[in-house]
């Protein structure tokens, strides 16, 4: 990778080149990578690579014009086609008003340290024996008869981003991971089930071995599923599957949704959309977290923020341009490629733990469902109507009593947020996480 100083040299004779050809404005963005990824299926090595990739993004703004132009070639002469090119398209392509880059008064001058970068790059041999360690811990499991395979990655990358209103930033950030699949049965009674742990630091990875037995004891419970009779009754999310919820309420709070008013919570701003008690925050500054970043993708300030504070809706998920369209400010959400304009999305994002432990939660269910995997969708931004296909296991008198399958379970978003209990059991696996819930009154569809 070229070093942080040469990358964001780069960009701004970028930039200046594309203000001498006519742009008003412009911004641009590199994205460098570096990863290995490796695979094996019964103990033999299917995939071992390594790759590079460098990617560079320009932006022009002719008036209230934009074009967006991207390369993997950053010699003088494509450099110079590159801006060639994109003000050639922002002669002509359509207005829009809203479009433009940050006020210099409002661009992000300081960045936090979030210790996003594992400075030790892996050996071939330890990804090879985390994903080994995985497998066979998994294949040791009484029941377990065959393999899907497991992987073990990791990589590396860095954003810089500077722009004509004087902005100038880069990060790094750094990813490891391991996951297997196995499957337990014979026939058209076999069960697959995984696990999978990924973290920024190696030495945060769980142990491969305890993500391989985990997966193999699942499967193996999996085992005669069962489909019980089509009834209204509590449904708890598994934490793979419970950040699921977090999501449908992020696209509901997504600034372009509320602009164009094709959100089922487009009147809630201030209101109770969650119980009492509930939180969820998204932090881009969370130490070691997936979706860590100093900035946002235009180059302003971002901080913690609470989306809903005691099960109140507070704010929007706003970018420069859906934050003009609602007579807003952005809060910071922007995110961006190299070869689209920016948008609003989340970054560490996670519903708080509760006070109530998985046991009680479930402890308290005559009858009802536990889902551990979801299979299809079908749900509404603009109503919240939510269908989707689960599995997972039947619950009754209070313990998980037999696995289920092919059930569909329905409901709408807006009974469902408000109808949601979290458990206590909140763990930081990914960039959106959610503990163990609870949520009463969903129609499960069965035999």
């Amino acid at each position: 990778m070229v070093t942080t100083e040469n990358a964001l040299d780069l960009l701004n004779d970028l930039i200046g080149r594309a203000r001498k050809a006519g742009a008003d404005q412009a911004d641009a963005v590199m994205v460098e990578g570096i990863s290995i990824s490796h695979a094996q299926r019964l103990g033999k090595i299917e995939k071992l690579e390594r790759s590079e990739g460098y990617d560079l993004g320009l932006r022009v703004l002719i008036g209230k014009r934009q074009a967006i132009v991207s390369s993997n070639d950053k010699s003088a002469s494509a450099l110079e086609a590159l801006v060639e090119r994109a003000i050639a398209m922002a002669k002509f392509v359509p207005e829009d008003e809203f479009c433009g880059l940050a006020d210099p008064s409002e661009i992000a001058h300081e960045f936090p340290s979030l210790d996003m970068l594992d400075p030790t790059e892996p050996s071939t041999e330890l990804l090879i024996e985390r994903a080994k360690a995985a497998e066979e811990a998994a294949r040791a499991v009484a029941g377990i008869t065959n393999s899907e395979g497991a992987e073990a990655g990791w990589g590396t990358h860095r954003v810089a981003l500077a722009a004509s209103n004087g902005f100038a930033g880069a990060y790094g950030g750094s990813s490891h991971s391991v996951s297997v699949s196995v499957i337990a049965g014979s026939g058209d009674g076999m069960e697959r089930d995984y696990d999978w742990s990924s973290a920024v630091y190696g030495a945060d990875l769980e142990d491969p071995a305890v993500i391989g037995k985990r997966a193999g004891e699942q499967a193996v419970r999996r085992l005669n599923a069962r489909k019980p009779a089509t009834q209204r009754a509590p449904v708890v999310y598994d934490p793979r599957v419970a950040s699921s919820i977090v999501g449908h309420m992020i696209g509901a709070i997504s600034g372009p949704s509320i602009a164009r008013k094709t959100s089922f919570l487009k009147d809630k701003m201030g209101e109770r959309i969650f119980s009492a008690g509930i939180n969820i925050i998204d932090d881009p500054h969370r130490q070691r977290g997936m979706r860590s970043k100093p900035f946002d993708g235009e180059g302003l300030a971002n901080r913690r923020r609470l989306l809903i504070e005691d099960g109140v809706l507070t704010t929007w998920l706003l970018d420069l341009r859906s934050a003009r369209q609602l007579g807003l400010t952005s809060t910071g959400h922007a995110s961006r490629g190299t070869s689209s304009p920016p948008g609003p999305a989340p970054t560490n994002l996670y519903l708080e733990p509760g006070s109530i432990s998985p046991e009680a939660l479930i402890g308290e269910i005559e009858q009802g469902l536990y889902v551990t995997e979801f299979l299809g969708s079908a749900i509404s931004g603009t109503t919240g109507d939510y269908s989707r296909g689960a599995s997972g296991y039947w619950i009754e008198n209070g313990k998980l009593a037999f696995p289920v399958n092919e059930l569909t379970i329905a409901g709408n978003l807006k009974e469902m947020f408000l109808a949601l209990t979290p458990a206590n059991d909140l763990v930081f696996r990914a960039g959106t996480n959610a503990p163990t819930l609870r949520i009463d009154g969903m129609m499960i569809a069965g035999s």
